[in-house]
């Protein structure tokens, strides 16, 4: 089976029992379902969270970014045929015929258009991917900003580069195809530190500024050996029908890089736009204004914090962390939806992490924003009591206690 040292990097702990076993279960899982006989391969890819750079991404920016110890694993071997098998647990079976690659907008938001847009980038790139089948299951949390979308096409990523390309496409080439799977066939304009902070694993800086040659640095740092846990609360909100609110996000920061003849933000100087705010509001409207400051803003601040943690100097790292937040929270405006009342689980997950910790730690909404997660430092000697107190709000189990996975999508070895 698989050395007990590999899954001990994988989860960062040393009882891994419990990971021997899903193993054994997905190897069974797979034949049950497929009745295939092939050589079976195993696959890892993590989810992520977002430590710096909250929607600096789409715009070239910089961010910092971590793989997590939660992940999402596949079985899977080649079946003969000319088609694609995916079975996800506890989903529908989902069936890709190669000879039908193009995008499909009646797929939109549908894990077989990444697996679709994913085999049609690797044929792209001369890959000669045939039939094979695929069973995968995740603990990654489903909408809690973990990014389990990313991990997943991470994952498929590397089976299909694993199973038909002798491993030849780099981390950094299979993010950039799980972003385009996600932008041309899921129908969803994200940026690319998802998929990026997946594939490269650990603690990554990642300046976007050329998109097609990114700048990635790895910072080793032990956020335990500084004494502080890592938290992802859940809210309990629910991320349905709001893509039109993440959308709107990078499409006013566009608006606002146009007035300057740009593309992007990254190429609009701040000076400038600080010059022009009048006309801006004019042209672009306030809240397009006020995100494109926090984008100048939390540019700067990601590649401040990449270094803070460079340099050991964790109170600083903390203290950009609640800017962040604050930035998000005031600019940004993701932590409520526009217009409604009754509906801000984020806010009131945040109000009580400060409520909590006060000047102790520090927190933030995490990822996209609108719905889903807080992500907080916490203190070690209080870790168990923020936890109880936060469950008793925001409901038991949806305070996550993680850990830094040092590596991210990965081919995992095993022994029959």
């Amino acid at each position: 089976m698989i050395q007990r040292e590999e899954l001990e990097k994988l989860y960062c702990t040393t009882n891994t029992s419990i990971y021997e076993t899903r193993f054994k279960n997905l190897i069974r899982n797979f034949k049950k379902t497929f009745k295939n006989d092939m050589e079976i391969k195993l696959f890892s890819a993590p989810g992520r969270t977002e430590l710096g750079g909250n929607h600096t991404d789409h715009q070239h920016g910089c961010v910092l970014a971590a793989s997590i110890n939660l992940d999402v694993i596949a079985a899977a071997a080649v079946n003969n045929t000319n088609e694609i098998r995916v079975q996800s647990e506890g989903y529908p079976l989902d069936i890709i015929n190669l000879a039908e690659l193009q995008p499909d907008k009646k797929e939109y938001n549908q894990a077989k258009a990444l697996i679709r847009g994913i085999t049609a980038k690797f044929r792209e790139l001369g890959c000669e991917v045939k039939g094979f089948d695929c069973y995968t299951t995740s603990n990654v949390l489903k909408g809690s900003g973990l990014s389990s979308s990313a991990a997943f096409e991470i994952l498929i990523g590397n089976v299909i580069n694993g199973l038909f390309f002798e491993n030849k496409i780099g981390a950094v080439d299979i993010a950039k195809i799980g972003q385009f799977a996600e932008n041309v066939y899921f129908g969803k304009p994200c940026g690319l530190m998802d998929q990026m902070a997946s594939s490269v694993g650990g603690v990554v800086s990642i300046d976007f500024k050329d998109t097609e040659n990114p700048v990635i640095k790895k910072i080793d740092f032990d956020f335990q050996k500084a004494g502080y846990g890592l938290c992802i609360i859940d809210s309990g909100a629910d991320h349905a029908d709001l893509t039109d609110e993440y959308a709107a996000i990078p499409y006013e920061m566009t608006q606002v890089a146009k007035h300057f003849g740009k593309e992007y933000l990254r190429d609009v100087k701040k000076e400038d736009f600080i010059n022009n705010i009048s006309i801006l509001r004019k042209s672009a409207g306030d809240r397009a204004v006020l995100r494109a400051l926090h984008f100048f803003n939390e540019n700067q601040r990601a590649q401040n914090e990449a270094k803070a943690l460079e340099n050991g100097d964790f109170n600083k790292f903390l203290k950009l962390v609640k800017d962040s937040g604050f930035s998000s929270y005031m600019y940004l405006q993701n932590v409520c939806v526009c217009g409604s009342a009754k509906e801000q689980a984020v806010a009131v997950i945040l109000a009580l992490c400060d409520e909590i910790l006060h000047d102790k730690g520090a927190y933030r909404v995490h990822g996209g924003g609108f719905a889903g997660t807080i992500q907080a430092f916490v203190p070690l000697n209080i870790l168990d009591e923020f936890k109880e107190k936060i469950e008793k709000i925001a409901g038991k189990g949806n305070c996550h206690i993680l850990s830094i996975r040092s590596q991210g999508g990965i081919e995992v070895k095993y022994d029959l």
